[in-house]
């Protein structure tokens, strides 16, 4: 399953954002990466290199791969609505996402993981494909094996966040996507019309 395997907190310092959670290393150091430090004379970037930096943020963000965004690009541009906000939603609408989102795991590579070791299901049926999109209505659960979990049931404790278009179940240890969320939902910090314009192009 291919995947960014690089330096984490480089790229959080980049953007200085913590895209992959909580960093002390971007707290600590909350400038660009480089060695000349936070005193390194930047030019004015271009238009495109601003464009650019917000795709690369977004990919970062969802972990998804070039191939894997362009073609969900594509998919977004056919269907009805604002493309930016269908390409957010359909980034959201990621089974490893949702799984993360219900606080199933504390992270999305680790929701990532869990998809792909076999420990979550649709409607009852175990899937471990990271980017199936999860439909309106859907029923995202545990596997009855994997419930007990000290991964699971950690993250699950500690999760203090809800989501409106997600109702988790905490006695059946799953959660059910209610519909894909509106652009004002969705908390992560992305310009979505930058992607637009740079795919335009």
């Amino acid at each position: 399953m291919a995947r960014y395997r690089g330096p984490k907190s480089k790229i959080a310092r980049k953007f200085r954002e913590p895209i992959f959670g909580p960093d002390a290393v971007l707290e600590k150091k909350n400038y660009g990466p480089g060695q000349h430090g936070p005193n390194k004379r930047r030019g004015k970037q271009s238009e495109y290199s601003i464009q650019l930096a917000e795709k690369q943020k977004a990919k970062y963000t969802y972990g998804i791969l070039e191939k894997q965004f362009s073609n969900l690009f594509k998919a977004a541009s056919r269907k009805r609505g604002i493309t930016g906000e269908v390409l957010l939603q359909m980034c959201e609408s990621r089974l490893d996402n949702v799984v993360y989102r219900l606080g199933i795991s504390p992270t999305r590579d680790g929701a990532r993981q869990l998809v792909g070791h076999k420990h979550i299901t649709v409607n009852g049926k175990i899937l471990n494909i990271p980017s199936y999109s999860v439909k309106d209505g859907d029923v995202v659960g545990i596997r009855e094996k994997s419930q007990s979990l000290e991964a699971i049931t950690s993250s699950l404790a500690a999760n203090s966040t809800s989501f409106d278009w997600l109702e988790w179940n905490g006695s059946q240890m799953s959660g059910r996507f209610i519909s894909a969320p509106e652009r004002e939902q969705i908390p992560e910090n992305i310009k979505e019309q930058l992607i637009v314009e740079l795919y335009s192009k």
